[in-house]
Parts: C-alpha cells; structure tokens; sequence
C-alpha cells in the first residue's frame, strides 16, 4: 500500500501563487508516474499534471500548461505542484495520486492506484 498526504491548498487571489506537496510513505518503490488532478463542484475529476518516476518527463492539461509546475523530490517522496496566475476557474479539490503501471495513460485517473485525501484551492476574482 501507498499514503499519499496533501498539503498547502488554500484561499488565494486570482493572479496569486501556491503551491501544494503530496508526501508518499509505504511501499513508493511499486509506483511510477504521480499525478495531480482537480474535481470542481459539480464537474468530473480532470487531469492537471503528472510526472514520471524519474521526474524527467513531464505532462500538463492545456487549461494549465506555462502556468502550472509539477515537479517531485526522489529522496524526500514528495511531489509538488506549483500553481501560479491562479484563476478563478482553478477552484476545486485537488488530489494526488499514484500508479504502480508504467504503460497506463497518465491522464486518466482510472490508471492511478493510489489517492490521497484532497485538498481544497480557492481563487477569488
């Protein structure tokens, strides 16, 4: 089994910054890729970022892309998700996750094994 904690979500204005962490424990070895994905109130969960183990390959959703960072720390187990320029249609719960199978699509969330709790980011315009 994997944990997966997030932190740093938050109320922030449109055009502000902030970035989230998703600490992994247990078995971190049986996983590759890490994502983020986001569900708003009333919508589906959509993909925002994914990463591979290695941390060298990285993907991003259109709606994010030049402004949303993710990047991981190996040693630490951590992932993080720097959002910047923040919008008010970035609002929802954001999740971590991670999937054990290296060939899955990273941007759908049915190939992630593992989810972390959520955490709530609110961008007011």
């Amino acid at each position: 089994q994997v944990q997966l904690v997030e932190s740093g979500g938050g109320l922030v204005q449109a055009g502000g910054s902030l970035q989230l962490s998703c600490a992994a424990s247990g078995r971190t070895y049986s996983t590759s890729k890490m994502g983020w994905f986001r569900q708003a109130p009333g919508k589906e969960r959509e993909f925002v970022a994914a990463i591979s183990r290695s941390g060298r390959n990285t993907y991003y959703a259109d709606s994010v892309k030049g402004r949303f960072t993710i990047s991981r720390d190996v040693a630490k187990n951590t992932v993080y998700l720097q959002m910047n320029s923040l919008k008010p249609e970035d609002s929802a719960v954001y999740y971590c996750a991670a999937a054990q199978d290296y060939y899955s699509d990273y941007s759908q969330s049915h190939a992630y094994d593992y989810w972390g709790q959520g955490t709530q980011v609110t961008v007011s315009s």
